[in-house]
């Protein structure tokens, strides 16, 4: 994205959330803000949020009804649409309007392009942590595929950091029954994480979901299935040479030897002995000129 969308985007989020309150920004919402009728507006199949909670949905209605809805809903037009606006930011709150029986609502018109409207809809869901971690995943997965972010512009553009959009995007490689665990709210994204990199993702989290385990104890556990698990460089076969010299020093001194090539000249030889006598015969031997 070149600078210039990126400020218009920055300056659309801000204007979003409430967090810039400058004459200019003031002066657009003004300009850009209306009530329509909630007929008019349609859901993005493009957001990222996919789960609206019942408990969630049914205390926003309470509120609406009260209240009614304080924070627009961010929408654009559909272009050969006539009077339909598509929902950028905000569908839980249309959701929950007509529940309440609301006619109208307020709305701020953005006609941003696709990229951007997936940008806007990804950052107001995260930064008001509406969306489970998948969720989070799938829409920085989509930016990738579909307008071919690299890991860091993206995170420059979302506001978090790089690793974590990173280890947000592994979560995408773990097996369908551990990602409906995430989705279920059976496990939080740091248990998620901590499952990425054991061999049988779905026993421990099977484990995890079972016991009720904290995600420290869930990283223990992945932490000692790391330990438990055998090394998986090959042995090299050594030498003629080697075990010759192996031979050699280990008749010379009446101990086993171990000679270690690691490469570049450089290497380990080991002495093994069974007792002290033996240890202070090697002193001996050594310190002998």
């Amino acid at each position: 994205m070149e600078d210039g969308n990126r400020r218009r985007l920055g300056r659309g989020l801000a204007a979003l959330i409430g967090d810039v309150d400058t004459e200019s920004v003031v002066n657009e919402r003004s300009r850009l803000s209306r009530r329509v009728p909630i007929a008019f507006l349609r859901p993005n199949p493009r957001n990222p949020r996919k789960a609206f909670e019942e408990a969630d949905l049914a205390d926003l209605t309470a509120s609406i009804r009260e209240k009614g809805i304080v924070q627009p809903i961010l929408v654009r037009s559909v272009v050969g649409g006539g009077e339909a606006y598509e929902i950028i930011a905000g569908e839980r709150r249309w959701r929950a309007a007509q529940r309440a029986g609301l006619h109208d609502v307020p709305v701020l018109i953005n006609n941003v392009s696709d990229q951007e409207a997936l940008e806007l809809a990804i950052i107001e869901n995260v930064q008001r942590s509406d969306l489970n971690a998948l969720e989070e995943a799938l829409g920085y997965q989509q930016l990738i595929d579909e307008f071919a972010y690299s890991q860091t512009a993206l995170a420059d553009v979302i506001g978090k950091s790089r690793p974590h959009v990173a280890n947000t995007l592994r979560l995408l490689k773990l097996p369908e029954k551990v990602q409906a665990y995430v989705r279920e709210g059976k496990l939080t994204a740091g248990h998620a994480r901590a499952l990425v990199t054991v061999d049988d993702p779905e026993a421990v989290a099977q484990r995890i979901v079972e016991g009720g385990l904290t995600v420290r104890e869930a990283e223990a556990i992945t932490q000692t299935e790391k330990a438990e698990r055998p090394s998986a460089k090959p042995r090299r076969e050594k030498d003629a040479d080697t075990r010759a010299l192996e031979k050699l020093l280990g008749d010379s001194l009446g101990l086993a030897i171990k000679i270690d090539h690691k490469g570049d000249g450089a290497g380990q030889l080991s002495i093994r002995y069974t007792s002290l006598e033996q240890l202070d015969e090697v002193c001996r031997l050594l310190k002998r000129e």
